[in-house]
């Protein structure tokens, strides 16, 4: 099958499999792993943060990061389609006992012009405004991705206002090679970033918190206490690191392959898309006179996969394992 459900259908390749065998590995709720260890160092010095902390998801990523900039009842800032508020269960409200307040942005991004009416006046009756979250690339929003200017904005109300900024950064590695911003900058404008390898990077799992001192030493300690302390854990962080090292610089290529899907698509009457929106490896586009179930039936009896994202959307995603023959037969199969 070709796979755009996701770009976590990717399989460990035999590079990344030898890699994860010849790990130097240790028990790491000892602190023992240097496989782990070495490679948390790695990329907390790579987007300018003081530590990292390996985490087995995404979720548990985030949730740490929220947990730690907040207390009880507090209040969090975020686009109305952010994976947080959408793809996690409820947990930062199940774990962290906070509050989510979506707002509706702009293809997945929030704007100053937005976030500064949300933020609650204190009182005692109103919850605590103390996160904004903004999500980079943006999953519901398509893959858009914030600009430089509109970070800085974003953590500029933050600090006018003494808020903490998350970013979730599942798909930072797209957004850095869309817009060209060093990885050093998202530390500078965020006081925690999750970042993920399981994604576009290829790595079967992972994903790690990045912050300050202080908030990853508090997070190990909730980390163990939801169920996320692993012991030779070196083994998944050596398929993290060979993802960074080898599968970063193929991101572009996906984001090629999206854009050429997202164009030949748009000259099917039958779908509606604005090939201009595709920034990186997302394509997001709606069925114009059938059913989503019907189109997806006809891909998947033709061999492709993708999952519906909408009543009438459909969503198709790229990843190194999509070739261009692949992509050859989905616009084929697309151009009916």
């Amino acid at each position: 099958m070709i796979d755009l459900r996701s770009d976590t259908v990717t399989k460990p390749t035999p590079g990344m499999l030898n890699a994860m065998a010849e790990a130097e590995v240790g028990d790491d709720v000892f602190g023992e792993d240097p496989e782990v260890n070495r490679f948390q160092d790695e990329m907390a010095e790579l987007f300018g943060m003081e530590a990292g902390l390996f985490a087995p998801s995404g979720t548990m990523s985030n949730q740490l990061c929220l947990h730690v900039l907040t207390g009880p009842g507090d209040e969090v800032i975020i686009d109305e389609s952010g994976h947080v508020f959408n793809y996690e269960s409820g947990a930062a409200a199940h774990l962290s006992s906070l509050q989510l307040r979506p707002l509706k942005g702009i293809r997945g991004k929030l704007t100053k012009n937005l976030i500064e009416p949300a933020i609650r006046p204190v009182n005692d009756w109103d919850p605590h405004t103390r996160v904004i979250a903004i999500e980079n690339s943006t999953n519901k929003g398509g893959g858009a991705c914030y600009s430089r200017e509109e970070l800085i904005e974003i953590s500029n109300v933050a600090a006018k206002h003494n808020l903490a900024v998350h970013l979730d950064g599942a798909r930072i590695w797209n957004a850095m090679v869309a817009t060209d911003i060093e990885p050093v900058f998202f530390g500078s404008i965020a006081d925690t970033i999750s970042i993920s390898f399981s994604k576009g990077l290829g790595a079967p799992v992972g994903s790690m918190m990045l912050s300050s001192a202080g908030y990853v030493k508090k997070a190990r300690r909730i980390r163990k206490m939801w169920g996320g302390g692993m012991r030779q854990v070196g083994l998944l962080a050596a398929a993290a690191r060979y993802a960074v090292n080898h599968n970063l610089q193929l991101l572009e290529e996906d984001h090629r392959r999206a854009k050429i899907f997202a164009e030949e698509i748009s000259k099917n009457p039958s779908f509606s898309i604005n090939p201009d929106w595709i920034e990186t490896n997302i394509v997001l586009f709606d069925v114009v006179d059938r059913t989503v179930e019907s189109v997806l039936k006809q891909f998947s009896e033709n061999g492709i996969g993708m999952v519906p994202f909408g009543p009438k959307t459909i969503r198709a995603t790229f990843h190194f394992q999509v070739t261009d023959e692949d992509l050859e037969k989905v616009v084929k199969v697309a151009g009916w």
